[in-house]
């Protein structure tokens, strides 16, 4: 059974781990408000981590309550510190300044395990099919279809003939200098990166 306390130290140990974070980030302005709390700076360090983060995911993973977060998150919005945008269901946090529209919407997508799972597989290998995309990911070929459909829509792929990933180079280098935040397959794909640049002079 876990104790109150260390469900406290727990938190403490990781909101001073994303601080130290924050605290260390070029893109970090906070302006100190006077309190005690570390969860300023964690918040602002854990969106420089996971640009495109959204806001039930960052609450969860600091462990704050929704007021907190929401309190906190209003602040750093204000003091231009954070920026933020609607997706969908979700709402995005970036890094103020830092990322463009399509980086935006790019790492969005990216923080969704299908897109994400279809981006990483046509990276790899251009000429895979949405069958064999549907196979590799574990969906069915209507989710592949839906995905593609609204990737297309965000101009992250083009579907004139097959699937094919817009801008590739920005794709590729959000997902490896991203990497760890995004789970295992961005992760090997990072280490396969060199392979997978090409250079036409």
């Amino acid at each position: 059974m876990t104790k109150t306390g260390d469900v406290d130290e727990d938190k403490r140990a990781t909101l001073r781990r994303f601080a130290a974070l924050g605290a260390a980030s070029p893109f970090v302005r906070f302006t100190d408000d006077g309190s005690d709390s570390d969860a300023p700076d964690a918040i602002a360090g854990y969106v420089s981590a996971h640009p495109g983060t959204h806001f039930s995911k960052l609450r969860d993973d600091l462990q704050l309550g929704t007021g907190e977060a929401q309190h906190h998150l209003h602040r750093l919005e204000n003091d231009g510190v954070v920026a933020s945008r609607k997706d969908g269901d979700y709402r995005r946090y970036f890094p103020a300044g830092q990322f463009s529209e399509f980086e935006q919407v790019t790492l969005g997508y990216l923080r969704r395990k299908t897109p994400r799972g279809m981006l990483v597989t046509l990276l790899r290998d251009p000429t895979v099919t949405a069958s064999e995309l549907a196979t590799t990911l574990g969906v069915s070929r209507p989710t592949i279809s839906n995905y593609a459909g609204d990737l297309e829509s965000a101009d992250l792929l083009s579907r004139d003939d097959g699937y094919a990933v817009a801008e590739p180079e920005t794709v590729l280098t959000l997902l490896i200098r991203y990497a760890d935040s995004f789970g295992d397959e961005a992760a090997e794909l990072a280490n396969e990166a060199s392979s997978l640049f090409r250079y036409d002079p």
